[in-house]
């Protein structure tokens, strides 16, 4: 397997070393939006997102999903000559959100060379919007849902044949005057994107062929990413401050590049030609996150659950009451990455803080006993 890597690692990724005393890119360790010229040039192939990647040479990080997904789209090009169209099998990605699920539905509709119809579960109201989404694609094309576990029942039980036998059943009238219909799709790849796989219909989610959990990214990685998104969006970044950004941004690139915006800000209100450490570490703790990415929503939760409530258990529902926030926030973006640094139990009882939420504070677990 180590043949497919080597497509993996690009000229880019050769000059960014996983090293803080080595430069990432560009003279002195910064990178730069031009190559010679004074930062103002970077590339953008979309200007709604214009860090957003378009081929696999250009994701960093998930490694192994790459490895494999890449496999999968080799061989149904080859299969395609015989066929006349792309038949990869429906794709499932999982994980805790802006760790890449959507990018990568539009790598492999690049990849493929193929057109990608984009939804989301929420905004699919009935099963007729599943049948007007399915019969309006072609051959080979990617339909991708995002939170396809909030897709309704009726939607949801609409896609079992059409996964499998690409048809659609379709109930005409009423009573003993109802006729079904089925109706032949083109033949598709679905893509859906969950931050709950738990929620998705066991039916359903049996009929993708492969499904992923996408995980947090290395610091090394998240490195990589913010300088490859500081080139874009023409802003220079010395390689001790791109590491501090990656060491503060939960394991996510999502984060990453949004701290990456706001030290822009910073750059210009600190009257700095480029993002360096001081910048970053001015910014970032103006922003209120701090060594281990926690920002103040995090350190409410915790402070919550050790202070109202003696370190749990508590109940999310009374969490959420407590911090007025809502309860699938706190589960889909907070928890995540508490749990991943072992701040929180999620037990049948409720949240528990552990002893090393206690000792981040500062804090001794006896002193909050009840």
């Amino acid at each position: 397997m180590g043949s497919f890597k080597k497509d993996f690692t690009t000229e880019d990724d050769k000059n960014i070393k996983n090293n803080e005393d080595e430069p990432l890119n560009g003279p002195a360790g910064f990178a730069s939006s031009k190559e010679e010229g004074n930062g103002t040039e970077g590339r953008q192939d979309s200007f709604d997102n214009p860090v957003r990647p378009t081929c696999f040479d250009e994701y960093i990080g998930q490694t192994k999903l790459k490895e494999n997904l890449l496999i999968f789209i080799n061989a149904s090009k080859k299969r395609s000559s015989v066929l006349g169209h792309h038949d990869l099998d429906h794709l499932l990605f999982f994980g805790p959100p802006g760790l890449g699920k959507t990018t990568l539905a539009n790598v492999i509709s690049h990849e493929l060379g193929v057109n990608i119809k984009i939804t989301s579960g929420p905004s699919i109201e009935k099963a007729g919007d599943i049948a007007a989404l399915l019969s309006s694609a072609s051959n080979g094309d990617i339909v991708f849902i995002d939170e396809i576990h909030r897709l309704p029942k009726p939607a949801a039980e609409m896609l079992y044949p059409a996964m499998e036998d690409f048809k659609l059943d379709i109930i005409i009238g009423e009573g003993a005057t109802a006729k079904s219909i089925r109706i032949s799709l083109p033949r598709f790849t679905l893509i859906g994107a969950t931050t709950r796989a738990g929620l998705i219909p066991s039916p359903l989610r049996d009929r993708f062929g492969f499904s992923s959990r996408l995980e947090y990214y290395e610091t090394g990685d998240l490195a990589k990413i913010v300088i490859r998104s500081a080139f874009l969006y023409g802003i220079k970044i010395d390689n001790e401050a791109a590491f501090e950004i990656a060491r503060r941004s939960r394991g996510t690139p999502r984060i990453a590049n949004r701290l990456l915006r706001r030290l822009r800000d910073y750059m210009f209100h600190l009257k700095r030609d480029a993002v360096n450490f001081d910048v970053a570490k001015f910014g970032i703790e103006n922003l209120g996150i701090d060594e281990l990415g926690l920002d103040n929503n995090d350190k409410l939760f915790l402070r919550t659950i050790i202070d109202k409530f003696g370190g749990g258990p508590v109940g999310i529902e009374t969490i959420a009451q407590a911090i007025n926030d809502e309860k699938d926030t706190l589960e889909d973006v907070v928890e995540p990455y508490l749990v991943s640094c072992g701040f929180i139990l999620r037990t049948k009882q409720g949240r528990i803080a552990t002893e090393l939420a206690y000792k981040h504070f500062g804090l001794k677990k006896e002193d909050f006993l009840f």
